[in-house]
């Protein structure tokens, strides 16, 4: 029994992290190398992590560690295979499993109870996670998986393709941008859809929501609220908040509020409100939270069109192509002639500080 609760401590203490899910849209299951890509193959949205590859490569190994579907408890060690050996072996999980765009390492390893205890590295971040004695299972977050399984055939099962258009045509489409506030490719979709939501006007209704957990600290917490509440106390002064906020990294809310006439007080009051209501933290905001589980929102940015989950480039022409396929008859705003060229991610001050404005940024080659 204390061999039991101690694995039971370990998979406790591994939840902690934030693990992206493996449920991809319209609740169907997707597979480990389908998420793989999706998260790792150039879309450039922020799914665990959107400042550099080696926290978002995180993700993709903490994905694949919650998908063993096997009870922990029947797998206490009776063979310790030894420090070195369960090295290799986890070694050899990270390179099968891990896209070799990432550096991985092993920082270090100690036993812990029954198990062996493991810092893995993907570039700067440490990721800890727990390996039975017996090197055959690895035990994070929510389940266990099969160090001695060989990895899944990329082509055995065929990916479902992203939606790139609205399924449901209505006569005023509801778009849904979902974002972290801090995120470089929520800002970049922001300033791809803000010209097209302009353009189209009173004939859509536009919402910015947010995930409903946070990756750049407590800061990003407070301006979430922040922006949460331009949107619900005066929509029409969030437009302009948002490309006053864009331009400093170093946070701009009360500048920026003034500089859109934005009652700050009508602000601060349904702040208040809404730490109350919903408490928001970093692991769980709860300001939009049926939505994004309605809708299988992972990251930050996913857009969202009278319910369906839609891929889009991010220039604004794209955008508003994207759009436009909501409406039951397209009016001739559609037909607005919009930039075709990617913004860029992150702030204004970043951006220049790196010598210029990006493109569409990727998973792989972020802009910081």
């Amino acid at each position: 029994m204390e061999g039991e609760n101690k694995v039971e401590d370990k998979i406790l203490e591994a939840s902690e992290t934030k693990v992206d899910s493996s449920v991809g849209e319209a609740g169907k299951k997707v597979s480990f190398v389908e998420k793989m890509k999706k998260v790792c193959c150039n879309d450039g949205s922020c799914k665990i992590n959107c400042k550099n590859k080696g926290l978002i490569v995180a993700a993709v190994i903490l994905l694949l560690l919650v998908a063993g579907s096997y009870g922990y408890k029947q797998y206490r060690q009776k063979i310790d295979l030894g420090s070195d050996a369960v090295k290799t072996k986890v070694e050899k999980f990270l390179s099968e499993n891990v896209p070799a765009t990432a550096k991985t390492g092993i920082k270090d390893i100690t036993k812990d109870g029954d198990l062996y205890k493991i810092t893995v590295t993907v570039d700067k971040q440490e990721i800890p996670i727990f390996v039975t004695r017996d090197g055959k299972k690895l035990i994070q977050a929510q389940g266990v998986i099969d160090l001695d399984q060989k990895p899944a055939d990329p082509n055995a099962q065929a990916q479902a393709p992203e939606k790139t258009e609205a399924e449901n045509k209505t006569d005023v489409p509801v778009v849904d941008l979902f974002v972290m506030s801090y995120c470089p490719y929520g800002l970049q979709m922001e300033r791809g859809v803000l010209p097209a939501v302009e353009a189209l006007g009173a004939k859509i209704k536009f919402n910015v929501k947010f995930v409903d957990y946070t990756l750049h600290g407590q800061k990003e917490v407070t301006e979430n609220v922040n922006q949460y509440c331009i949107g619900k106390t005066q929509p029409t002064k969030l437009n302009n908040y948002l490309k006053c906020f864009w331009k400093d990294s170093k946070g701009t809310a009360a500048a920026c509020m003034k500089t859109a006439g934005v009652n700050a007080a009508s602000v601060a009051t349904c702040v208040a409100d809404t730490n109350k209501e919903f408490n928001p933290t970093e692991k769980a905001m709860g300001l939009n939270k049926e939505e994004t589980v309605k809708f299988g929102v992972q990251g930050s940015p996913t857009l969202v069109i009278n319910g369906t989950t839609v891929s889009s480039s991010r220039d604004s022409a794209s955008v508003l192509k994207a759009i436009c396929s909501g409406f039951t008859t397209q009016p001739k705003e559609c037909e607005a002639k919009l930039s075709t060229t990617a913004p860029a991610a992150g702030f204004d001050d970043e951006a220049a500080a790196a010598g210029g404005a990006a493109s569409a940024a990727s998973c792989a080659t972020p802009t910081n």
